[in-house]
Formats: C-alpha cells, structure tokens, sequence
C-alpha cells in the first residue's frame, strides 16, 4: 500500500523517467493536409503509450524534399493553418509535439521546430546552418537562424517566442527540459545543442530530413552517441521516413534515442510505413551527472554562462502518474553487458588493466616472489591468473608466485583439492599450511567457549581464522622476500564483507578492489573461452561451481556450507544497488524499482552470454527491500572505515572505486539513516 503523501511507486514519474518517443511518419509530398493527419495519427499513439515528448522529422509539414514549392504562398498558409489544427489538436493530448515546418517571420522563411502543448505553441526554433553543398540547397529557401535570439512572433493565431534562444521546461514534472536544433546543426563544429546544454536543457531534439547514401548511418549514430555523452544528456534525432521525394536522394527513416552515449532505442531502416521509437530517459540521473562532473558546470562558465542568456519556456505537463511499464533497455547486471561483443571488449580490458597494475607495482618493488592464499574461490582463483599473466609478461617463471593453502575448522576438502588442482595447472609454488592448531591456540588464549568443545561460532571465531591466514601471508612474505597479493573484491568491500586490518581487507596490492564479484565469475569464463590457461580449464569450471562462502563455520547439521549470499544478500541485487548508488548516487526507491523491472521476471530480458541456465534468478519486491535495506546498513553505517584504508590496486571499471583515493569518500562514522528513512518512505509495504 502506498504511504500518504507519497508518489506511486511504480509510475516512471515518480523516479525522474520521462517517456520520449522519435517518429518517421509518412510524407506526402507538399501536401500538408496528409502530412498533418499522418503526424496527428502517431501523436494519439504516442498520448495512448503514455509519451510526454514526441519528435518528428525536418520540415515533416511540407515534406523536405519540395525545392521551390517551398517559396508558394498556397502551400506556406496551408501549413500555417495544419499547425494551428494541430495546436487545437493537443489540447487532450498529453505528449508535447516537436514538428518541422517552414515559417515565415519579418519577410524571411526559416526552417524551423515548432514546439505545441496542450493546445499552446510553445516556442519556434529556427535551423541555425544552412548546408549549401553537394545536394543540398538551403539557402536559396531559408533565412540562417544563428544569431536570431530574444524575439518574439505571430503563428496560428498566437504571439510565441522565436529563436535559438529558448528551452522548454514541464513546471509540474521536475528535470523534464528540452532543446531543440534541426539536422545540419549537429554536423556542424558548434552544435546548437551543446549551448542548450550549457543552459540546462537534459534533452537534445534534432528534426533531420537527412537523406541516405552508404556509410551515412554510421556517421550519424556517431554524432548523436557522442553528442549525448559530451553534453551528459539525451539525444532525439527523427528522420525522414516513406513517401519523401525521391527525384533526387533517398531516404532510410531512421530514428534515434542515446542516452549518455548508449543507444537506447531506434526504428527500423527503409520503412514503408510509419513507425516510431519508444524510450525512458532517465533525467534524473542525467541532472545527478552533470551535478557530479564539475567540468560541465565549468564549460558553462567558459561559455558564458548560456542559462542567463537562454529564454526558459515553461508549460504545464499535468503527468498523471499512471503505472506505464518502463520503455528502457535495463541492465541486470550493471558491470556485466549483455552484448556478447561488449562484453568481450570488457574483460579484455579489465583483465588487461589488472595484469598493467600488478606488472608495474613488481616493476617499481623489484619484487621477485608474490605471495598468495589460495582458497579455491572465485576472487583468489582470479587473482592468481591475474598475477600468473603478469609473470609471463616480465618473463618471471611462475614457480616465484608462491600459493599457499590454509585451511580451518570448516575448509571443504572440495575447494582444497580446487586449490591445489589450480596451483598445479598454472605451475605455481603451492604449500599447504593448517591453522587450526594456531587458531585453537588464540582461542583458548581468549578464553573462548569453542576452545572448551563448545559449538560457538561467533565473529571472534571466524575473524581469529581470517586474521590468521592474513597474519601468515604477510610473514611468509617477508620470509620469501615478496608481497602479499590481496584479492577481496568490490562487492566486499561495498558491505564491508572482509577482515579490517589482520584479515582479507589487508594486502599489499590489490587487483581485485575495483571489480565486482558479478563480473569476476565472466572474467574467469572470458580467460576460458580465449584460451589463457588451457591447463586450468576443467579446474576453473569446477571453481565457478562452487557455492560462494567465507568457509569460517563448520557445515550444519544437514551438511549445507556456510553461505556469504545468506549472511549479505545475493550479490547479483547487491552488485545492482552498489552500481546505481554509488555510480549515480540514485534514492534507494529508484534503485528498487529499477531492480524490480530488471529482475522481477526470468525470462524477460537479456542475459550475459553464457550464463548458467539454472542460476537465472528473479526475485520480487519485498524481497528487493529487504536486500537493499542491508546494503544500505552495511555500506552507510559499518563498512565505510575499511574503505578508508585500502590497500593500492588499480582501477578497473568506471565508478566503481571505493579507495579513498579514488572514486568515492566517506566519513568513517556516519550513518545510513536518510537512505532507510527514503527506501521505507517510498517503497509499499505490500505488493
């Protein structure tokens, strides 16, 4: 049930979505009549799949393509009179139109968006670059708009403002701004958009008309991806689509949605009808960005400050907050893509980066031996081909990499025999070394029940056992001449899953700190698939297997292992929060709904590639709450202290170092009230 006064939790409104949709309509060519009809059709489509923003295409009110009809007065007042239609039109609409038509103002015609709400023109825009080139002849028909700023104009019955000059804000739906430029403007060195940018506009709108010859798609699909990262915005750009003249070019009718650089929806290529694209952009999200780089408010500044030069249009949206779905592409595992390609790319990279950190750190020590405990996990497992490669690459044999086994009280003879069968695979020095006689020792020194047969298994026995193991590293380091090499992980450090000081969070060098636990499991498989250790294979699958636990307790009475995803949360939810709060620094009630539509259902969505059937989980909203309200308390309130004292270690993935000498820092002694207090303010408590 939703708590008073509170949005509905499961509207994109209420989590800073605003629904975009970029249109290809089909033209008639200089009949403005159809082309009306045909843009009115889409934009009742667009009202019914709860659009706020529809784009359509270059002069899509005339056609693009008409030369010198575009000088006819029959065909000019007819278009006045379909936006004037059009403007009647929306007024039960909810989606604000962006539409291409010819406009004539003091004695010059302009190329231009106009911009219509709920029966209201909102503003006109004119083409700022002509193109006079090769096919296209602009400024025979058009007035440039560069530099038309500050006025003010009669269209279809109604005095609007007119120029480069404006942005368009929703007064009632917070982070909803958008600018627009028309095709050649983003081809040119100094793009409209990135001055609307500058001067707060989240959303880019570009009206193209732009034809098609072999290799153009590339070329725009460049611009709008690097438009939208470069200005941390979203990049609409429409096309136009079937039945555009053909005298002399041809037209493809592809339409484009980025958001900070990823593609997040288009429409098919060669239409033969009318169609349109379909998003979510997270405005939210890209206000946080910029609020995070400095360097966007800087080049602000250095432009001069466009916010207090821009006219701010402002109009009232009246979003109903309606459960809509969400029309996003949606990540369930943020550090791992699931485009084969993509993740291909980034274990390449990350591995890459790993062994260049590790490499440099033995170069700079002139450290012969690393020191290594090898549990038969995934993070040691990893480590070790990190520091395996790393070797081959300075041409030190891997017999000076020194794995050490320790086992305690609940050591599997499972994960042991993996250990040893890695250590073996890769030619490592192996040795084994038993703690439990040490270990036993301290406890009783402590006084502790366990020492006196009692089946107590509390913090102090498993950290005696975890400080052991560390304790014996750095001295075998210091006996051997070598360094310790760490290998928790990101995840752990996030929820504070590790030993401070005398345990696992300590280490010489690090490789493992930037990278989640999620992604280490496909950095193995990627290391397997590209053939670096043939050897290893069979172990390293059996490795992958395993479930993941500290191995500190003693099995139950059913013989289950002690499970770290039991005691923490599955890491697959808590590698989601960690991504999205800290990369973005998003509410927790976002994180959960955006972790609801990512993981709610199996078998919707993509997944990386080869991931084990079996383990394909989804997982509802209450238990959603329930793991992101740990990941809070841990990470807020008792795990920030062993961040702050992490060892060196490369940085891997983007946003995701926890080092405070890296991408986040936090006070030791704070606390996770505000973020417990929002997810339980806004999260329902029923489902």
């Amino acid at each position: 049930m939703t708590k008073p006064g509170t949005r509905p939790f499961h509207a994109i409104h209420s989590h800073g979505f605003v629904r975009v949709a970029v249109c290809t309509p089909a033209v008639g060519v200089g009949d403005p009549g159809f082309n009306a009809a045909q843009t009115l059709a889409l934009a009742n489509d667009g009202h019914a799949r709860g659009c706020d923003l529809m784009l359509f295409p270059e002069l899509g009110l005339s056609a693009y393509a008409i030369d010198d009809l575009l000088l006819q007065d029959a065909l000019l007042r007819r278009v006045e009179a379909e936006i004037e239609a059009l403007a009647r039109a929306s007024t039960d609409l909810a989606p604000v139109l962006i539409v291409g038509a010819p406009v004539q103002h003091n004695g010059a015609l302009y190329n231009c968006a106009v911009v219509i709400s709920r029966g209201r023109i909102l503003g006109v825009v004119p083409k700022s670059f002509l193109p006079n080139y090769r096919e296209y002849y602009e400024n025979r028909w058009f007035a440039p708009g560069a530099g038309v700023t500050g006025l003010t104009m009669r269209l279809a019955g109604q005095s609007v403002p007119f120029g480069t000059d404006l942005i368009f804000a929703a007064s009632d739906l917070a982070d909803f701004s958008f600018g627009c430029e028309i095709c050649e403007d983003f081809w040119s060195p100094t793009p409209p958009s990135t001055r609307a940018a500058l001067a707060g506009a989240l959303i880019l709108c570009n009206l193209s008309a732009s034809n098609i010859v072999v290799g153009k798609a590339d070329d725009r699909t460049l611009l709008c991806a690097s438009q939208s990262m470069r200005c941390m915005a979203a990049y609409l750009y429409s096309a136009a689509g079937p039945g555009e003249s053909t005298t002399d070019l041809a037209w493809d009718g592809q339409a484009s949605i980025h958001e900070l650089g990823r593609l997040m929806a288009q429409t098919e290529r060669f239409p033969s009808r009318a169609q349109m694209a379909v998003a979510d952009i997270d405005v939210e999200r890209l206000r946080l960005e910029r609020l995070r780089t400095p360097t966007f408010n800087n080049a602000a500044v250095a432009a001069g400050r466009p916010d207090a030069t821009f006219r701010r249009v402002s109009f009232d949206h009246q979003p109903t907050f309606e459960d809509v779905g969400l029309e996003r592409p949606l990540d369930r595992f943020p550090f791992v893509p699931d485009d084969p390609a993509r993740l291909d790319q980034d274990c390449y990279e990350a591995f890459n980066i790993q062994v260049q950190g590790l490499s440099q750190r033995l170069r700079a020590t002139k450290t012969q031996h690393l020191v290594v405990g090898i549990s038969g996990g995934l993070d040691s497992t990893h480590a070790l081909l990190v520091a395996a490669k790393a070797f081959d690459g300075l041409s030190l044999p891997r017999a000076n990499i020194l794995g050490f086994t320790l086992p305690g009280f609940a050591t599997g003879e499972a994960t042991k025999a993996n250990a040893w069968a890695l250590m073996t695979a890769l030619g490592i020095t192996g040795e084994e070394i038993d703690i439990r006689p040490a270990a036993l020792r301290v406890l009783e020194d402590l006084g502790h029940p366990f020492a006196r047969g009692e089946p107590v298994y509390d913090v102090t026995f498993e950290n005696v056992q975890a400080g052991l193991r560390t304790d014996y590293l750095f001295r075998l380091a210091n006996q051997r001449q070598g360094l310790v090499l760490g290998t928790g992980d990101l995840s752990e450090l996030a929820l504070g899953w590790c030993t401070y000081g005398v345990g696992d969070q300590m280490s010489h060098y690090n490789v493992n700190g930037s990278l989640a636990k999620t992604l280490i499991q496909h950095l193995i498989r990627w290391t397997m698939k590209t053939g670096q250790f043939d050897g290893a294979a069979a172990t390293l699958h059996a490795i992958l297997a395993t479930e993941i636990s500290p191995e500190l307790v003693p099995a139950d009475a059913s013989g289950a292992i002690q499970s770290t995803q039991a005691k923490v949360g599955p890491y697959e939810l808590q590698d989601f929060s960690l991504f999205h709060i800290t990369r973005f620094g998003l509410r927790p009630s976002k994180v959960a709904f955006l972790a609801w539509h990512a993981w709610r259902d199996a078998a919707v969505g993509a997944w990386p590639p080869n991931f084990p059937d079996g383990t394909r989980n989804a997982y509802d909203l209450a238990t959603i709450k329930r793991w992101l309200g740990v990941f809070l308390f841990r990470f807020f309130e008792i795990s920030q202290f062993k961040r702050s004292a992490m060892p060196n270690g490369p940085k891997v993935i983007s946003g995701g170092a926890l080092s405070p000498r890296g991408d986040w820092r936090a006070p030791s002694d704070g606390n996770a009230r505000v973020w417990l207090d929002e997810l339980e303010a806004n999260l329902p408590d029923q489902v």
